[in-house]
Formats: C-alpha cells, structure tokens, sequence
C-alpha cells in the first residue's frame, strides 16, 4: 500500500496520532476565534446595534461554515476508512467526490444569499439593526465558496495526517483578517461592510496557499486531479451520510445562539444581546480542545474502525476524552477567575462598561456550559470516524437542541427566572446530553469489541 510517515503514525500510535493532528489545530482554531473576537472589538466601536447585528448574523455564518464541515467531516470519514483498509484509490477518488460536492453546496448557499438573506434577517429578530446585517453578510453569502472550499481542503489534508498543511492556511487566514479589519472598518471607513470584506479577503488568501500545494508544488499525498474521479453514487452517499448529519449539527449550533439570543431578547432586551454576544465569543473557546481533538479523532478512529482494530479504537476515545477535558476545564478556570479583566478589553472600542461589566458577568455562569462537553463531543465524532452521522446528529440533537433549549425555556419563561432561568438550564441540558451521549459510544465501543474479537 502506498504510505507516507504521517499515515503510518496514525494506524500504529492512536495517542501520537491525536496530539500530532490535534494540537497544531487547537493552535490554528483559537487564532480562528481570536479573530470572531476581534471583529467584535472592532465592530463594538461602531456602534452597540452594530455589535448586535454581529450577534444576530454569527448564527446564519455559523450555518455557512457548518456546510463546510460537514461536507468535511464527510470526506475525512470516507477516506480514513479507505486507507484503514489499505484502498488508497479509492480515497483518490473520494476527494474529488468531496470537491464537486463542495462546489454543488456553494451554489446552493449563493442562491439562498441573493434571494433569501433579507427574509433570514427579519426572521431572526434582527430587523432593528437590518441595515447593519445585510452590510455584513450580503458579501460573504455571494463569495461563501472561499470559506466552504478551504474547510473541505483541510479535512482531506488532515485525512493524509498532513496537519500542517491544514493548519497553516487557516493560521494565515486569522492573522490576516485581524491586521486588515480596522483598515477597512475605519481607515476606508468602510464600517461593519469591511469587517464582512476582511473576513472574504484573508479566506481567499489561505485558500490560495493550499491550491499552490495541490497544482504547482504537487506534493500532497492524495491526488486532486480529474483523473482519479470515476463517478460512484454510492461515494456520494457515503459521504453524505456523515456529512449531512455533521452539517445540520453545525446548524443546530447556529440554532442554539439563535433560541439563546431570542430568549435573552423577551426576558432582558437587547442590551443583554451585545452583552452575551461577547460572553458567547469567548465561551465558544473553551469549546475548541474539544472541536480541534474531535477533528482528530475522526481521522484516527476511522482509521482503526476501517482496520478493525479495537485496541486502537478504545485508546482513541478514552485519550480524546480525557486531554479534551482536562484542557477544557482548565481554559473555564481562567475564564472565571479573570472575567472582568478579559471583557474590559471590549471597553477600549465600545466605551460603554455597564455593556463589558455585564458580559462579564455573563461569561462566569455560562462557563459551566462545557464543563462536560468532552464527553458529548466524543461520542459525537467517534460516531462521524465511523460513518455513523446519524447517531452523532441524535447525540446533538438530544443534548444541544432538546436538553439544553427545553431546559432554558423551562427555568427562563415557564418557572419566570427570567434571563438567569436562561442560562442555568441551557447549563443543565448541555451537561446531562453529554454523559448520555458517551454512554451511548462506550456501549458501541463494547459492541465493536466483540465484533474484531469474533472476527
């Protein structure tokens, strides 16, 4: 079979594997959401409407990169699974299936931006500030394939345990966005239009560094070339059968910030809405050990799953778990103990420290929000490394969108704890989903156990 050292790591040490793909794009990932930060920062000078406006429109970009995802976890799956199997053709092909497929979910998003986007606005409750969200998202709905393109790129690259190469460009991306945005949001005074054209330049960037590797320097491991498609429905299939599933827990993210912003509107108003969208922003970074070692574990249970080799199976996701926890609940400490201090950072742009004080205060409830998401994410692409997509989304589903959301609801409007009632219950759900979510891929684990040890 033709190998290379990173794909001989992955099948032999599931723990090296991990750490080799995981923490390189733990790095690349915190400059990806220091960079949503800083949009924040900088858009917080523009206005507090135009902050809310960021707010109300991170779900619907959410929903965009979500596709991306999907459509890349999908790939990553597939072709893990092949080259557990030692059919390196076969992902060859795969790849090029995951490319067209891209392209086909870019046309479909552009369609939704021309005709669409006004109506999205109005439905998402942010008709105060629309001005503020079309200026923003009209560019990068129009221009979505230079987001969807590189995520997709990077999963294939991952697959091949080039983590470099999948991290690097997004890395350039971060930095980029982050010297250009107060260029085009104030020195060409382009206002919040700049921050969304900021974010389309540096993608572009990124992306181009990735095609130099595929087509002038032609040393990736996988080949991204026409001849190596031969049209099978059925790698369509197994590709959405993971990415579809992935893509709508993407969405359903987007769908939680969107329940969280609509119920913060009805029980604080909309101060409280720029508020927790600060609070959101860093949260959502504690989330990342357990995104970047997810996107791993993908790969490497893949790989072992296609392998049918157990002993690595049941390493990966007692390891993945643990560094993930152990991680997560260290970046939560710091987030308590230094709250304040972090938020008055928005202070210098926003000028406005009743808004910071409270996202402060914000930020320290809500970081028991993922005190045990490591368990939960786990299982969740354990089951997308296996091509089992539709069991990760029910694991999604149960935690984020039934749990978490019927909670919220309950405490916050029928028991009348008004915002406070919000985020204790979207903290109850969230944490009771993720132990039932391992549960369910420890018994899988158990159940493919006696599969290898029968075969």
């Amino acid at each position: 079979m033709q190998s290379n050292d990173n794909i001989d790591l992955i099948m032999g040490n599931p723990r090296k594997a991990i750490n080799r793909l995981a923490f390189p794009t733990i790095f690349s990932m915190f400059l990806m959401f220091l960079n949503n930060l800083i949009d924040s920062f900088w858009v917080s000078g523009i206005s507090a409407d135009a902050l809310a406006a960021l707010g109300f429109m991170a779900p619907l970009y959410l929903v965009m990169i979500g596709l991306g995802n999907g459509v890349g976890a999908g790939a990553n799956s597939l072709i893990s699974r092949y080259v557990g199997a030692k059919q390196i053709d076969g992902a060859n092909n795969a790849v090029m299936h995951s490319i067209i497929l891209t392209v086909i979910v870019s046309i479909i998003v552009l369609i939704v931006g021309v005709f669409f986007l006004d109506d999205l606005v109005i439905l998402l409750g942010a008709s105060g500030v629309k001005t503020y969200c079309l200026s923003y998202c009209q560019i990068i709905f129009l221009l979505n394939i230079v987001f969807l393109l590189p995520n997709v790129t990077a999963s294939i690259f991952r697959a091949e345990g080039n983590v470099a190469r999948a991290t690097n460009p997004l890395i350039l991306t971060a930095i980029l966005n982050m010297i250009i945005d107060p260029i085009l949001i104030y020195s060409l005074n382009l206002g919040i239009f700049g921050a969304g054209l900021a974010t389309v330049i540096a993608s572009l960037t990124g992306y181009l560094w990735m095609l130099y590797w595929i087509y002038i320097k032609k040393d990736t491991f996988f080949r991204f070339k026409f001849n190596s498609y031969k049209r099978k429905p059925e790698i369509y299939k197994k590709i959405l059968v993971v990415s579809l599933p992935a893509a709508t827990e993407e969405i359903i993210f987007a769908l939680v910030a969107i329940i969280l912003n609509f119920l913060i509107m009805i029980t604080a108003g909309v101060v409280e809405v720029a508020s927790f969208t600060i609070a959101w922003r860093l949260i959502t970074i504690a989330f990342i050990p357990c995104m970047a070692i997810g996107i791993a574990t993908i790969t490497v249970s893949g790989v072992s799953y296609g392998a049918r080799n157990w002993q690595n199976f049941n390493e990966t996701i007692i390891y993945s778990t643990l560094i993930s926890l152990i991680i997560t609940v260290l970046i939560c400490l710091v987030f308590f103990i230094f709250a304040y201090p972090i938020c008055d950072l928005f202070n210098f742009q926003a000028d406005n420290p009743a808004l910071v004080r409270r996202a402060a205060e914000i930020l320290q409830i809500l970081v028991f929000y993922n005190m045990m998401i490591s368990f939960g994410a786990t299982a969740a692409y354990v089951y997308q490394g296996v091509g089992s997509g539709f069991k990760s989304l029910s694991l999604t589903v149960l935690r984020e969108l039934i749990l978490s959301m019927v909670f919220a609801y309950l405490l916050g409007i029928v028991f009348n704890m008004g915002v406070f009632g919000v985020y204790l219950g979207a903290i109850i759900g969230m944490n009771m989903g993720s132990v039932i979510g391992f549960a369910f891929i420890w018994i899988f684990n158990i159940k493919f156990k006696r599969v290898c040890l029968n075969s």
